[in-house]
């Protein structure tokens, strides 16, 4: 299967999980590693919130470019591919879960105007099926099949994807009009700095909560997690635990002020969204326009035969 087509899904949750292992073939679920944008499925019924933020912009911090390229019109009941690019240096490597590095992954969320879906297998011309390569496209839920994700996905390999969007028709379809629309596009390269439940991942940075002296830097776990002892001015302890993944830039003796880095930031990654509009334009103006081509044309046509003609009688009323 070259992408999803949407069917009615009586174990959407099943089909959820087992998109993400097809997307990325070696996948498997490591705690806090790679889950968008299933967070966003299961906490969000909208990924698109009032003010125009995309919900991955909650987990995901840092911001980066994205790119989406679609035509300026369409016609109905037409099969058109919109291009999705997220950029990023593929040399770079990023935290994983275990605190090892490793490649970043990608994924994305494309939100199509009510009536526009994922184009059927059956109406993907054969080279746009080529484009869009063995991705497994699925709906951001059962009953918004316009709103389109994938991910996580391996970056280096789908850094740009292509997505065959069927449009609607007007004449079977009363809800849609021959007007402008807006397209949504958010997409992500790397892990995320925050879960859901407020939590921080171990690809962030680690602050210090209060005012004092570091006592003491141990290790607290076998993957290379450290616990950071801070003794404050009344005597109290406070314990900062870093999970592996981010460097400690902090030493024993040294005074800390609350929010000052433990550690550094080894985020790689980010997030950033897209905001295009296309045309579903009505045939009927594509016709009209071309009769008034034509029509142009002809007229253009006459005055130059009339006028070469009347050149001629004028022509020959001189030599008579």
């Amino acid at each position: 299967m070259n992408f999803f087509t949407h069917k009615k899904n009586a174990v959407g949750s099943f089909l959820t999980i087992f998109s993400f292992i097809v997307g990325l073939g070696f996948y498997t679920l490591t705690p806090g590693a790679e889950a968008y944008p299933i967070f966003a499925q299961q906490n969000y019924e909208n990924p698109r919130e009032a003010n125009g933020r995309i919900v991955c912009a909650n987990c995901h911090l840092a911001q980066k470019p994205v790119e989406l390229e679609v035509p300026q019109a369409v016609l109905p009941d037409t099969v058109f591919e919109a291009v999705v690019k997220i950029p990023y240096d593929q040399q770079v490597q990023q935290v994983l879960g275990n605190g090892k590095k490793g490649d970043l992954n990608v994924g994305m969320v494309l939100i199509l105007p009510d009536g526009f879906e994922l184009a059927p297998t059956d109406r993907v011309p054969e080279e746009m099926k080529k484009k869009v390569g063995k991705l497994f496209y699925q709906p951001y839920s059962s009953d918004k099949k316009n709103i389109l994700v994938v991910g996580p996905v391996p970056g280096k390999k789908y850094s740009e994807m292509v997505i065959p969007i069927l449009s609607p028709d007007p004449a079977t379809n009363k809800d849609v009009s021959f007007l402008k629309y807006p397209l949504y596009f958010g997409g992500n390269r790397g892990r995320g700095q925050v879960y859901p439940d407020g939590s921080k991942s171990n690809n962030t940075v680690y602050n210090s909560a209060v005012t004092g002296k570091i006592s003491n830097i141990a290790p607290f776990d076998k993957k290379g997690g450290v616990e950071i002892t801070i003794e404050t001015a009344n005597g109290d302890s406070v314990v900062e635990k870093i999970p592996a993944g981010p460097l400690v830039i902090v030493s024993v003796g040294q005074a800390v002020q609350p929010d000052q880095p433990l550690t550094n930031n080894p985020n790689v990654g980010g997030f950033g969204q897209k905001d295009v509009e296309i045309v579903l334009q009505n045939p009927a103006r594509i016709q009209g326009l071309l009769v008034f081509f034509a029509t142009v044309l002809a007229a253009q046509v006459l005055l130059v035969l009339k006028k070469k003609q009347f050149e001629k009688v004028q022509l020959a009323e001189m030599n008579f």
